[in-house]
């Protein structure tokens, strides 16, 4: 089944400028067309409606917030207004009306979202519910509002199924207690409620947010036992979510006795045929989702949804032939070329795979003695070995598919001319940065080290040495976190006003949280404008100075750049490329794996016309 997600039930409640709307009657072909083109697949479909009530954002058209009290919203500031009675019935009307257009496109049910701190939670929560009339205080007035919209949902529509998501636990202080969510559960099944759908926490800000959308420190399946006695207390089915990334994780819930479903999300995103897979109708390893989370940051900044691992979601090489060319040998290209591609790095491993399954001859020359790139800096930190599957879903299928990879081999223009390449993808990456501010009159007793040398070998800091890290990015900070588990401490320097900008604010803010317990320096808005002795001069915004002890080791994480060094190689060889990844321009994941499937795919249109010849600009 497919869970069409977060359906705006009225026009005064839109959380995204994209949603998905169901308060109108004009919506109702659109839908039947969703509709349509699941079914067409054997699955079936319902729609979850939503009211984000008191998380509606004035930023985004001007949505009102409102809610069962006043109260503040963490994430914005903004004010929430209180619902008046009459206001509470309207929007049980709106709920009815939603469920009767989607059961009129043809859903084969609804849900009703009453979870990760969205309406009908802060209704039931009494750390937010402090009203004093029927709507508030006891346990019964405050499940009211939800158990009031389920009867008149069931009253209108009595032979459409209904599922209802909770957040099994809000994971803060004030909340209801594990007694109370199980008591609405079994009012829930009292109420003919077909099924229930378990997540967690709120998404009212990241430190509660992280329950539902969870970063990759969190077990796989960590929802799992906080389902657990709520499946036990009913007899309707449970669907349970959280980190469910592979079918193991699913089966275990299962197994324990967790739940009768599992709710997929980020899994699909980051492999749209992972079921297909899980059941072996497709012959391939699944792409593992790892949990960065990019793809809820981007939705919150109002930015299209995308994928690390998945860099064509949303187009229409997302579909099998395109996303699994080895696949399908018929569809191989019909003029095979040899196509040389240089690093064997998450980028140049993914354009050789790209390239060899559309039939091409390519070969990998890498000039160190090992592949992978920047992986191993990108494990190194804690919890994110999660990220590894980047590197391995790619490299399995590069062996598999036989290309040959050439470790320690230097690109010379001889070589390349021996080789005789069609074309050559540039993957060869980036280096450190040299320090970005003088650093000559540093005392000889300061070491200092790039953020990547760190990574590599944590060890050769002592754990009871200080150390200063230059640039708050994503390095830094995970450098820090590295560092301060073995006991170093750490003092992170970043100009601009936030650090790990680059994170998705759930991973961000958990981070920042250990960091910060481990009583880690964070100077922000500040640049250093020189080293002298064993100290850093400082500049702030405002242009105030200071100066601060280094410690025992100074920390260069300011950010790599590109290794071009074998452009000039292949414009004296004469034969045409493109960069990809970093060294294009320094970027992420998904930039990397964006460039490389693009440019591998780019192939056989470069070579379409016989006449194409030349170096052609990247």
């Amino acid at each position: 089944m497919i869970m069409t997600e977060a359906m705006v039930v009225t026009e005064h409640a839109r959380p995204h400028h994209n949603s998905l709307c169901c308060y109108h009657d004009r919506f109702i072909p659109g839908l039947a067309s969703i509709v349509e083109a699941i079914k067409a697949h054997d699955c079936h479909v319902f729609g979850q409606l939503n009211h984000r009530g008191a998380l509606l954002r004035r930023s985004v058209l001007n949505m009102e917030p409102v809610g069962p009290s006043a109260w503040k919203n963490p994430n914005t500031g903004d004010e929430v207004r209180p619902l008046a009675i009459p206001e509470i019935i309207e929007i049980q009307k709106l709920f009815v009306e939603a469920a009767r257009r989607l059961c009129q496109a043809g859903y084969d049910g609804a849900q009703i979202h009453a979870g990760n701190g969205y309406l009908f939670q802060q209704f039931f929560t009494p750390r937010i519910n402090r009203r004093t009339d029927c709507y508030g205080g006891s346990f019964d007035n405050r499940a009211r509002f939800l158990i009031e919209t389920i009867r008149r949902v069931r009253d209108a529509l009595p032979d459409f199924p209904l599922i209802v998501r909770l957040s099994a636990s809000e994971f803060t202080a004030g909340s209801y207690t594990e007694a109370e969510i199980i008591e609405l559960a079994a009012r829930l099944e009292h109420e003919a409620v077909a099924a229930l759908d378990l997540s967690g926490g709120s998404n009212e800000s990241p430190q509660l947010s992280k329950y539902c959308i969870q970063p990759p420190s969190f077990k796989r399946g960590c929802l799992g036992p906080y389902a657990r006695p709520i499946k036990q207390a009913v007899k309707i089915p449970v669907f349970v979510a959280g980190r469910v990334v592979d079918p193991e994780d699913a089966e275990a819930l299962l197994r324990d006795g967790c739940a009768d479903f599992i709710s997929v999300g980020r899994a699909l995103y980051s492999d749209p045929h992972w079921c297909l897979k899980a059941f072996g109708r497709v012959n391939a390893p699944i792409r593992k989702c790892i949990a960065c989370n990019l793809c809820f940051e981007r939705l919150t900044l109002e930015k299209d949804v995308a994928c690390v691992h998945n860099p064509m979601i949303g187009t229409e090489f997302e579909a099998l032939e395109r996303a699994e060319p080895q696949l399908f040998p018929a569809l191989k290209t019909a003029v095979p070329k040899r196509v040389l591609v240089l690093g064997a790095g998450v980028t140049g491993i993914e354009a050789a795979r790209a390239a060899a399954s559309r039939g091409h001859r390519v070969e990998v020359w890498e000039k160190s003695a090992t592949v992978g790139g920047q992986i191993p800096l990108a494990i190194a930190a804690p919890d994110k070995l999660e990220v590894e599957p980047v590197w391995t879903y790619r490299w399995e299928q590069v062996k598999a598919l036989g290309v040959p990879v050439r470790t320690s081999t230097t690109a010379t223009v001889k070589a390349i001319k021996a080789f005789a390449p069609d074309f050559v993808v540039v993957a060869t990456g980036a280096r450190p940065r040299p320090c970005p501010f003088d650093i000559s009159g540093l005392d000889a007793a300061v070491r200092v080290l790039h953020a990547w040398e760190v990574l590599r070998d944590p060890a050769q800091i002592a754990s009871a040495a200080a150390v200063t890290i230059i640039g708050g990015g994503m390095v830094g900070v995970e450098t820090a976190d590295l560092l301060t588990l073995q006991g170093v401490r750490c003092t992170i320097i970043e100009a601009l006003d936030t650090v790990a900008g680059g994170m998705a604010r759930n991973n961000r803010m958990e981070l920042l949280d250990r960091l910060v317990a481990r009583d880690t320096g964070i100077l922000i808005g500040v640049t250093v404008e020189k080293a002298r002795g064993t100290s850093l001069e400082l500049r702030a915004a405002d242009g105030s100075s200071r100066s601060i002890a280094i410690g025992d080791c100074l920390v260069n994480a300011t950010g790599p750049e590109p290794d071009r060094d074998v452009v000039p190689l292949l414009e004296e060889a004469g034969v045409e490329y493109a960069l990809a990844g970093d060294c294009y321009r320094p970027g992420d994941f998904l930039s990397c794996l964006r460039d490389a499937w693009m440019v591998a795919l780019s192939v056989d249109h470069r070579f379409r016309n016989a006449g194409a010849s030349g170096v052609h600009a990247p």
